[in-house]
């Protein structure tokens, strides 16, 4: 793991010494696109679906919005949405499609990069397949505000990659007692090993606010005492049994039923993640629109 750090911050020098040199990489005035990683230390807690409805609300809040499924082996936003793409990242991690014939259109005008599914091949990027999906979406970065990743569960190769790439970090955990373990692991080892220090945190499937802040509670008091990082609470989300019925009908809940407590929740939560203030001095790894963030600052 050690080695895959000082891979990305070997990465990080040449892309920063490569931007300063260069006269012809500008921004639009005052425009920075805002990068989450929506991740997990487990399977099944909901993330995908936290990315899917928060998606649909930040676009009808006026916001370009764009989905990177980053579960390159098990493609599921697309499937969440319906929807059945031509291409996907496997085919551009090939060399046989540019990125922007990959992206699919989804509701409210969000814009999807579709993985693959079922295919091992890119369930491990080298460096060279990180550099260049790294510049084809800074190519792209005056056509979006948030790009939103949902990475695949656990603690892989790619994970830390995606996570340490994006410019916030939201984890998304359960009361579960292996949910809150598995999250706490994960911010543990991107701390210790990749000098992440910001974490934002979504407690889903909640039965009261209170079990939420009580999760919210554990996790920062064992990460005062063992690790040096800090913890945001962006928010939580309700149990509801109409999100089994919402992903079967392969629509997210927001559409579905709009009035229902759930998508009050996730309507707020699209709001504090607008809200929340922005990091735009990039961290110490390599980042998606870094080149953006070093001209901005300029």
């Amino acid at each position: 793991m050690a080695d895959n750090a000082v891979e990305y911050n070997d990465q990080a020098r040449t892309l920063r010494a490569r931007n300063f040199d260069d006269p012809g990489i500008s921004d639009q005035a005052g425009h920075t696109t805002r990068v989450f990683s929506v991740t997990s230390g487990k399977g099944g807690v909901g993330k995908t679906a936290v990315v899917a409805n928060t998606a649909v609300l930040l676009a009808r809040m006026g916001k370009r919005v764009l989905i990177l499924d980053a579960d390159l082996g098990l493609a599921n936003i697309d499937v969440v949405f319906g929807l059945a793409p031509r291409y996907n990242l496997n085919h551009f991690f090939s060399g046989n499609i540019d990125l922007e014939s990959i992206l699919v259109r989804g509701p409210e005008g969000i814009m999807i990069l579709p993985a693959g599914s079922g295919v091992q091949r890119f369930t491990r990027l080298d460096t060279r397949q990180k550099m260049r999906l790294l510049e084809a979406l800074d190519a792209m970065h005056s056509q979006f505000d948030i790009v939103l990743i949902d990475t695949e569960a656990g603690i892989s190769e790619n994970v830390t990659y995606f996570n340490t790439a994006a410019q916030e970090i939201l984890v998304v955990t359960t009361p579960e007692p292996t949910a809150i373990t598995d999250a706490y692991a994960l911010m543990k080892l991107l701390s210790t090993q990749y000098h992440e220090k910001h974490f934002n945190l979504i407690v889903n499937c909640i039965r009261s606010e209170d079990e939420a802040l009580d999760v919210f509670r554990k996790l920062t008091m064992v990460a005062n005492r063992y690790l040096d990082i800090s913890i945001d609470y962006l928010g939580s989300i309700p149990q509801d049994r109409q999100m089994i019925d919402a992903i079967r009908k392969q629509k997210v809940i927001v559409e579905l039923h709009p009035a229902g407590k759930t998508s009050a929740a996730f309507e707020k939560l699209a709001r504090t993640m607008i809200e929340e203030p922005q990091h735009l001095e990039p961290k110490g790894s390599i980042q998606f629109f870094w080149k953006r963030l070093l001209d901005f600052g300029k």
